[in-house]
């Protein structure tokens, strides 16, 4: 996957997005953006900047953790004091002159610096918009903070995660909500400016980011409401599948075994060296093998304890079992398959040399995302945006610093 730019045009070439937000949820979405051409503009307070610059695992940058460095890719930092009356009238200069403005505060704050919805159309009637937040901008929830734990707990996720009465656990302990909000965010924006630019109207995308966590929580709310059923947490295993779970190899590693169906569970058997129990009076029928889990589990829990994990591997795969590694970071960073893909984008960062990163998705044959920088420096572009963007004169400029206004 390319990390540096090239002379192939981006499908967002041309598109202008302000991030005003902070941390992850939302911000995300312009990171995202930024891999396919937008001109990413990450609008922070001069004393500090987004506090995810001193959030995850320091660097020698005092201003980024390796999580901003990550996550903040793709992006010029512009300060500008929103607090400030001029430092209003500048950002509302550049709103006249983006497509879409990120934003992930409290309902209410844009408002109360003077910047609502009305305010920011009146600026710009094409500006797109993008609002998400823990509740969403109604209901009486609206104004209660919202991190991406607390989304996924009240959005559903949690209750399903760890094993059967056990305590819920935060699954993978990375904030999946922040994540996968910002991607519903990312689709609302380009949806609305394919909207912006057939009709010249903009408008605004409403996300919580608990509404995100519940939007893929697969049937459940069909099964309550049709059957009262609750699903509880089922530890590796499927409630619809058996064997489905993760074994410990002989040599103290895991793979992952999803026998969904009667022909997958026959291939497993054999693999195994046991074809008697694909019997249609043994465990043929998936029915039968969900009555037995417990014994059908054991069966495999044996089998996987007695050999090592290449082995179970090369057994599987043989007869085409839905057979995988439970990889940790390391055993990533040495796959091949991670490595032909392009998984692993090498991007060099200023004062640290070369930082591992995720590398870009989704993967366009014509026009293939890309990686520029990591997370900036603060104010890395501030001069830039201001003198070349929004034609503020050199004295200007050094007042507002006097000012601290930028």
């Amino acid at each position: 996957m390319p990390t540096d730019a090239t002379p192939t045009a981006l499908p967002l070439d041309g598109v202008r997005v302000i991030d005003v937000g902070n941390f992850l949820a939302g911000p995300y979405a312009g990171s995202v953006m930024g891999e396919f051409g937008a001109d990413v503009i990450k609008v922070e307070h001069p004393l500090g900047g987004d506090p995810m610059r001193r959030f995850g695992t320091p660097t020698e940058r005092p201003d980024a953790t390796l999580k901003w460095l990550s996550e903040s890719r793709n992006k010029r930092s512009v300060t500008i004091d929103l607090l400030q009356p001029e430092g209003v009238a500048l950002f509302l200069k550049l709103v006249a002159k983006s497509d879409v403005l990120i934003e992930n505060f409290r309902p209410g704050t844009m408002e109360s610096w003077g910047l609502g919805w009305d305010v920011l159309h009146k600026a710009n009637p094409k500006l797109v918009m993008l609002r998400v937040t823990g509740y969403g901008q109604t209901g009486p929830y609206r104004r209660r903070h919202g991190f991406a734990h607390i989304a996924q707990a009240f959005g559903g996720l949690n209750y399903l995660a760890g094993f059967p009465g056990e305590t819920p656990v935060l699954p993978g302990t990375v904030p999946l909500g922040d994540y996968i909000a910002s991607l519903f965010g990312a689709i609302g924006a380009l949806v609305a400016l394919r909207h912006a630019e057939a009709t010249g109207v903009g408008q605004v995308i409403d996300v919580g980011i608990y509404e995100a966590i519940f939007r893929v929580l697969e049937e459940i709310a069909a099964s309550y409401g049709l059957h009262g059923k609750i699903r509880e947490r089922e530890g590796s295993g499927s409630f619809v599948a058996c064997p489905h779970g993760h074994f410990r190899t002989k040599n103290d590693k895991w793979i992952a075994i999803a026998c969904t169906t009667d022909k997958m569970f026959e291939r497993l058997i054999v693999a195994m060296g046991r074809p008697e129990l694909s019997a249609p009076d043994q465990y043929g029928p998936q029915r039968k093998r969900l009555a037995a889990r417990d014994h059908i589990n054991k069966l495999v829990t044996e089998w996987v304890a007695s050999l090592e994990r290449t082995e179970v591997l090369e057994r599987c795969l043989a007869e085409e079992v839905p057979v995988g590694k439970v990889n940790s970071i390391a055993d990533i960073f040495v796959d091949e398959q991670f490595a032909a893909r392009g998984n692993l984008a090498h991007v060099p960062a200023d004062e640290l040399g070369e930082v591992v990163v995720p590398g870009v998705i989704p993967r366009l044959s014509a026009t293939p995302g890309r990686i520029t920088n990591l997370g900036p420096t603060l104010g890395n572009a501030t001069t830039d945006v201001l003198l070349g963007l929004l034609g503020v004169q050199a004295e200007e400029l050094h007042r507002l610093r006097e000012k601290k206004v930028i």
